[in-house]
């Protein structure tokens, strides 16, 4: 991995995160207009914001493949939104805070659903979790992410993952398979949770999301900067 791979991935997220702006935007209209609004127009702003997001995860999962290391430590994101990382990514069940925090309407059928995919989800998230704590136990070198702090950005930019032996091939995989099915669960469960609402629960649980996510990343992003400038 080079440091022009990641800086074209940085470049990636900025101009994602410019259009989740914008996405976030065009739902808070879509959420004034909700009685003007036709459904057809409510379902293809609804389908494009998840198409938003599959893009993010069809991205992340090139550079991945190129060093599975730099998505557990990954240098494009703040101090703050590294702190929520859970298997290089949000952990699944966050979808389940949300709507219980931004969705009052919920009817006893949805509630009954959606406790049983919450279920679900915290089952999986602990196969994954054991899985991830068996990498750890089988590695003599110190635990994941003590060998990504100690390196440094060496192991992201450099001769980390290209020197023999020194991330064996068993190990990378091994990776990539938590990553890409840690990934697998987030869009799963994000997807069975919408299947379960309305059109109009989709809308503000859309609008929930993305509001966080920008709140999240805006903080962090002042908080790296304050930081850097007392250094």
């Amino acid at each position: 991995m080079t440091d022009a791979n990641v800086a074209s991935f940085e470049e990636f997220i900025q101009g994602w995160m410019v259009r989740q702006r914008n996405y976030l935007e065009e739902l808070l209209s879509a959420q004034q207009q909700r009685q003007e609004l036709d459904d057809s127009d409510r379902m293809s702003l609804l389908n494009r914001v998840l198409c938003h997001y599959g893009q993010y995860y069809e991205e992340k999962s090139k550079i991945a493949q190129q060093n599975i290391l730099l998505v557990f430590s990954p240098p494009w994101l703040s101090s703050l939104e590294k702190s929520f990382l859970w298997v290089a990514g949000f952990k699944p069940g966050m979808a389940f805070h949300v709507v219980n925090r931004v969705l009052e309407d919920l009817s006893q059928d949805q509630k009954q659903r959606l406790s049983q995919i919450n279920q679900e989800t915290k089952m999986k998230e602990r196969e994954l979790n054991d899985e991830l704590a068996k990498v750890h136990e089988s590695m003599a070198a110190p635990p994941l992410v003590d060998m990504i702090r100690s390196h440094g950005r060496v192991c992201l930019s450099r001769s980390f993952m290209a020197e023999e032996g020194t991330v064996p091939m068993t190990f990378k995989e091994t990776l990539e398979n938590l990553v890409t099915n840690a990934d697998a669960l987030r869009t799963e469960t994000a997807l069975r949770v919408v299947q379960v609402l309305k059109p109009a629960q989709v809308l503000n649980f859309f609008v929930a999301v993305a509001e966080l996510q920008i709140k999240i990343r805006s903080l962090g992003l002042d908080k790296d900067a304050q930081s850097g400038n007392q250094g």
